[in-house]
C-alpha cells in the first residue's frame, strides 16, 4: 500500500506539515500528534460524524469539540487515527472505489467473527484484522 493514500486521507501535507514516505514518518507523526484537521479529513473521507469518530477514539467527542483545529493529540489517540486513516486507504485501494469500500464496512463479515469491519476500528487488534480481511480479498481469498 502507498502511504501516499494515508497522507490523503488525512488532508495531505497542507494539514499535516510533513510528506508521509515510509513507516518511519507514520511514527514521528504519531509522536507529535496528529491534529484535529487532520482527524475532520478522515472523518469527511469516512462520511462519519465527529461522534462517529469519537466512538472509535480513546477521546470523548466533547474533548475532540475543545480542541482547537492545529492542537495536536497526544501519541495514543494520535495512533488510532493513523491506524484508521491506514484502513481507509487501504480499503478504497482494494476496492477501488470508496463507497464501495464505505459500504463492505458496515456489513458484517464472516472472516471477522460476523462483526462489521467498521466494529472493529476502535482497536489496534481489531483494525489489524481489517487490513488482514482487506488484503485477502485484495488477493482474492475468502473466508
Amino acid at each position: 500500500m502507498e502511504l501516499s493514500g494515508v497522507a490523503d486521507v488525512l488532508g495531505g501535507e497542507k494539514v499535516l506539515r510533513k510528506k508521509i514516505q515510509s513507516r518511519m514518518d507514520l511514527i514521528e507523526l504519531s509522536n507529535k500528534g496528529l491534529t484535529k484537521n487532520a482527524l475532520r479529513h478522515l472523518a469527511k473521507f469516512l462520511s462519519f460524524t465527529m461522534s462517529q469518530m469519537a466512538a472509535l477514539l480513546p477521546v470523548t467527542e466533547r474533548t475532540i469539540q475543545r480542541y482547537a483545529p492545529r492542537k495536536h493529540f497526544n501519541r495514543v489517540v494520535s495512533e488510532q487515527i493513523l491506524q484508521i486513516a491506514e484502513v481507509a486507504a487501504r480499503g478504497a485501494e482494494v476496492f477501488e472505489d470508496r463507497d464501495k469500500f464505505l459500504a463492505w464496512m458496515d456489513h458484517p463479515n464472516r472472516a471477522l467473527a460476523d462483526k462489521t469491519p467498521l466494529s472493529l476500528l476502535n482497536s489496534r487488534f481489531g483494525a489489524e484484522m481489517v487490513l488482514d480481511e482487506l488484503g485477502r480479498i485484495e488477493h482474492g481469498v475468502f473466508a
